[in-house]
């Protein structure tokens, strides 16, 4: 196994920690890498119905018009908000503009509740002032109303089969699942793309040409909303129709798993996309086993300017001890938009990472002074010396040794040899114990530097083959509590 730096630059694509770098970086910097702004030092527990947390606006490609794509209105329906995020983060726009909101109910993603403080979706036509939502919902009308939207698809994930007649409980006209979503027939002739029924008809017909089981057929549903739908005229798409834009909602079916849910939206999505003109590139197949992989890749959180960075893909269920800044605020920069690093509820002393519905790992933090003279260590490793910067990921065959630098010490977390600074000694797996690692297949270990008691930086060390199978990172919907540690 040859030795490679993989350095994570969180300032543009970052805390993304592909293993294998994909080129896409330069393109992820189009990320608003969002998570809670944490006093640390003073970390409090959260109240149970408020968060920190503000929705993403992702701009990709640049045109006269734009596509508007939403997910997460609704925080118990990941397939939406989990194709959304792959839209956001593994999609390049070629020629026309794409902007996306993954996470527009993000408080209720983390809690996967359908909404903190009522329906999301219920509350375009009228809402008081008062209203904890209030400023959420203005913001995202604003961005509906902006001169360059011209076609909003708002993304869903509906119970059942939507079908025109009743077959059985599960397909039949109240169902919504498998469905696009219309208000009416038509907007006005100068609308872009205002033909909504024919439209809508379109794409479901494309992407019934990739169905996985006949089931699963998309059929278009018309709500009819003016003629006295009380509670679609409440709703987002119905406030773009009444602004003048072409609106469509989408609707996967909850009975599928999150990456089938995600693999039909993102079918939708795409043949609307081609009918508006927007030429695009993703860089995963678009298949159900695709779209899995797509949402397990690319996990991970760094804090302190990338000083500390953590692939997530295979975390174990606690990380102790990790050091991070006290006395000023901290930024948690993550890989995703619909990941947040949160005091966890009832642990106020500790962090909880969660992705989606998910809380993926939690962090006990070794509150320090930081250190910011130094960037990066010089490594000995497998027989060529390599320059390490802070924040990164040494893939190591046989050993890795760090050069003594004066005025700081090495502190290799998991291995003790009996003295205070650890460079100059040879770090091999074997010296580690297992349960120190970052991940659960005890490959990936922390080399921490210290200038007296200040922390300087980390990078890590990941050994090659060998050691327990990596466990496969949960996708933001599994069903059941969310771990012991969160929510």
């Amino acid at each position: 196994m040859p030795t490679s730096i993989h350095t994570q630059r969180p300032g543009r694509a970052s805390a993304s920690a592909r293993v294998r770098p994909r080129g896409l970086a330069a393109r992820l910097g189009f990320i608003l890498l969002l998570c809670a702004l944490l006093s640390l030092g003073q970390v409090r527990s959260p109240r149970a119905e408020t968060f920190p947390l503000d929705f993403t606006t992702i701009r990709l490609g640049a045109a006269p018009r734009a596509v508007l794509v939403v997910g997460g209105i609704q925080g118990d329906e990941p397939g939406g908000f989990s194709a959304a995020t792959l839209i956001a983060t593994r999609y390049e726009i070629a020629e026309g503009a794409v902007w996306v909101v993954p996470n527009l109910n993000f408080p209720s993603i983390i809690r996967r509740s359908r909404g903190l403080h009522g329906d999301m979706n219920r509350k375009f036509a009228r809402l008081a002032e008062s209203d904890p939502e209030f400023a959420t919902v203005r913001r995202i009308q604003e961005l509906i109303c902006h001169p360059e939207v011209g076609l909003v698809l708002n993304l869903h994930d509906g119970s059942g089969y939507y079908r025109p007649r009743h077959e059985d409980r599960l397909r039949n006209p109240a169902r919504w699942g498998q469905s696009v979503i219309i208000d009416q027939d038509a907007l006005g002739p100068d609308t872009f793309m205002g033909a909504l029924a024919e439209e809508a008809d379109a794409v479901a017909r494309e992407a019934n040409s990739r169905l996985i089981r006949p089931l699963h057929a998309l059929h278009v549903h018309n709500t009819h909303t003016a003629a006295g739908d009380r509670e679609m005229e409440k709703s987002l798409s119905y406030y773009a129709v009444r602004h003048g834009k072409a609106a469509f909602g989408l609707e996967a079916s909850k009975e599928f798993p999150v990456e089938l849910r995600a693999y039909y939206h993102l079918l939708m999505v795409e043949a609307f996309l081609k009918r508006a003109g927007v030429r695009f590139r993703r860089d995963f197949e678009l298949t159900p086993a695709g779209v899995a992989g797509a949402l397990r890749e690319n996990l991970g959180v760094s804090f302190a300017g990338n000083r500390v960075f953590l692939p997530l893909e295979d975390a174990r269920p606690a990380i102790s001890y990790l050091p991070l800044p006290k006395n000023s605020p901290a930024r948690a920069i993550t890989s995703k938009p619909i990941m947040a690093v949160l005091p966890c509820e009832g642990k106020g002393d500790r962090l909880c990472v969660h992705y989606g519905n998910r809380t993926i790992t939690l962090i006990r933090p070794d509150w320090r002074e930081v250190d910011a003279s130094l960037d990066a260590m010089t490594v000995q490793v497998d027989g060529r010396e390599e320059t390490v910067p802070f924040g990164s990921i040494l893939d190591v065959r046989e050993a890795a040794t760090v050069r003594p630098r004066p005025g700081y010490r090495v502190n290799a977390i998991g291995m003790d040899c009996g003295k205070a600074d650890e460079s100059g000694i040879a770090l091999r797996r074997k010296d580690f114990q297992p349960r120190f690692s970052v991940d659960r297949g005890a490959r990936l270990f922390r080399v921490e530097v210290y200038k007296d008691k200040r922390f300087s930086g980390m990078f890590l060390l990941r050994f090659g083959g060998g050691g327990a199978t990596a466990r496969r990172a949960p996708l933001p919907d599994r069903p059941g509590p969310e771990t012991s540690l969160g929510f």
